[in-house]
């Protein structure tokens, strides 16, 4: 499979990545306020790599850890560390200006004490 990076993805490239079914993605659009795609001038769902992590995530929760609709929905709602986990990502490989050595390890001990918790 062809993994290139793009800006939108249709429902289908998601539900290839993500190997669930297009009705599946409606109907968690309909549950998890997190999960709202964008939609073109056509009215076709844009999904962003951010969506997908999302998908990823609630498909974790549903299927592998078991929660229910409900309790996913809670675990979402009050998760920041994918949030964090995502920006950590974008951020990673910034250059570092001068002086801001300190200022990385503190994020990065942030990052660490809550994926511990």
């Amino acid at each position: 499979m062809d993994e290139t990076k793009k800006t939108y993805y249709s429902i289908s490239e998601v539900c290839s990545r993500t190997e669930l079914e297009p009705h599946v993605l409606r109907y968690w659009e309909s549950e998890f306020p997190q999960l709202r795609p964008k939609k073109n001038r056509a009215g076709n769902r844009a999904y962003r790599e951010k969506d997908i992590e999302t998908i990823r995530y609630i498909k974790k929760l549903l299927y592998e850890e078991q929660y229910t609709i409900p309790g996913a929905k809670k675990k979402l709602a009050g998760n920041k560390v994918m949030e964090t986990h995502h920006h950590a990502q974008t951020n990673l490989f910034a250059p570092v200006r001068n002086g801001a050595k300190e200022e990385a390890i503190k994020g990065l001990r942030e990052v660490l004490s809550i994926l511990q918790s």
